[in-house]
C-alpha cells in the first residue's frame, strides 16, 4: 500500500497533471501505519484537525451538511491516508485525492496524475 508523501500541509496549492490550478489543500489524513490494527493511528492526526472541533457552528454544520461517501470509499480514504482539496470555483465540491492520484509534493505545491479534478472523488 503506497501512502501520502511527506511534507504536505494545508494550504498548498494543488495542480493537475497539465499543470493547471485546480485547488488548495484544505485538509489530509496519513495512512493508518499498521494494517493489522484497523482505526486511525494518532501519528496519522493533523492537530489542526481538532482545533473548534466541539464548537456548536462545527456541530452544526456537521449535522446539515454530512458526508454521504459511500463506507467502503471512506473506509479507503482511512486506511491508505487522502489529502482534501478545496476546488477552485464558486459552486466547485470539494475532492479527495488518493495517494495514486500524486505525482509529487514540493516548492509549496502538489502535482497529481490527473488529467481534471473530475477524476477526483468528489466530496457530497
Amino acid at each position: 500500500m503506497e501512502g501520502l508523501p511527506q511534507g504536505i500541509h494545508v494550504g498548498m496549492r494543488v495542480f493537475d497533471n497539465h499543470h493547471r490550478h485546480i485547488g488548495v489543500v484544505d485538509d489530509f489524513k496519513y495512512s493508518d501505519e499498521d494494517p493489522s490494527r484497523p482505526g486511525p493511528e494518532t501519528a496519522g492526526i493533523n492537530p489542526g484537525d481538532m482545533k473548534g472541533r466541539d464548537s456548536i457552528i462545527n456541530n452544526l454544520a456537521e449535522a446539515f451538511h454530512p458526508n454521504e461517501l459511500p463506507e467502503e470509499i471512506r473506509e479507503r480514504l482511512l486506511n491508505e491516508g487522502y489529502v482534501r482539496l478545496d476546488a477552485d470555483g464558486l459552486f466547485a465540491a470539494d475532492r479527495y485525492i488518493l495517494p495514486e492520484q500524486i505525482a509529487s509534493v514540493g516548492d509549496d505545491e502538489i502535482t497529481l496524475t490527473v488529467d481534471s479534478k473530475d477524476e477526483l472523488i468528489k466530496r457530497v
